[in-house]
Formats: C-alpha cells, sequence, structure tokens
C-alpha cells in the first residue's frame, strides 16, 4: 500500500476528526506535487540508452565477452570507462537481459 492510499485510508476510517482529515489531506497533497518523484534524471534517461547500447554491441558478438573487449570492440561505447559500463552491465545482469559468465578472475558477457 502507498503512503497516498494509506492517508486516503485514515481520512476515510477517522471522517468524523476533521483535524485528521485535514492533515491527511494536507499529505496527499504534499505527495501528489513532490518534484520528480514520477521522472528519470538526466543522467538516468542517458544510461537507458548507454544500456541499449550496450545489448545492441553485446548481440553483435558470438561468444561472452570481458568489458574491456566490449568496450574496444564498439564504436559507440569507446568513450565510455570500464567502471561505467561495469555499473550498467551490472543492472542488466540482474534484470535478466545479460548473462555474467565468471573464469577465473574475469568475468564475462552475453546477451540473456
Amino acid at each position: 500500500m502507498t503512503k497516498r492510499e494509506m492517508y486516503a485510508n485514515i481520512a476515510t476510517l477517522l471522517a468524523d476528526n476533521a483535524e485528521v482529515v485535514e492533515f491527511c489531506n494536507h499529505e496527499i497533497e504534499l505527495l501528489a506535487s513532490r518534484k520528480g518523484s514520477h521522472s528519470m534524471t538526466k543522467t538516468q534517461k542517458e544510461n537507458v540508452g548507454i544500456m541499449e547500447t550496450i545489448k545492441t554491441a553485446l548481440a553483435e558478438v558470438d561468444a561472452p565477452i570481458t568489458v574491456t573487449d566490449l568496450i574496444a570492440s564498439s564504436e559507440a561505447l569507446n568513450g565510455f570507462t570500464n567502471q561505467k559500463v561495469s555499473a550498467l552491465l551490472r543492472k542488466l545482469v540482474d534484470n535478466g537481459s545479460v548473462v555474467k559468465t565468471i573464469e577465473g578472475k574475469k568475468a564475462y558477457f552475453s546477451i540473456a
């Protein structure tokens, strides 16, 4: 249950208490007016695009590949650091789009 739903339920249950209803309605208004509560930041939007580029680059490679080799093999990823690509690959692994395989001390990535 969200905070908004909780405050609405409290206001309904305690409708006879004007002070509580006023408080709940005020809190609901504050929740609705929060800046950026439903939008992504500029960096988050850029990261979504970069993750799509990473998935495209991985799809073009036939075998699992390291981060360093992925960056070197893709013109679109050439300007990004290993740390940036690794962080975004971690997100892609977490959401199931990419598979991570570890051999020895190296991590290899491929499309799921």
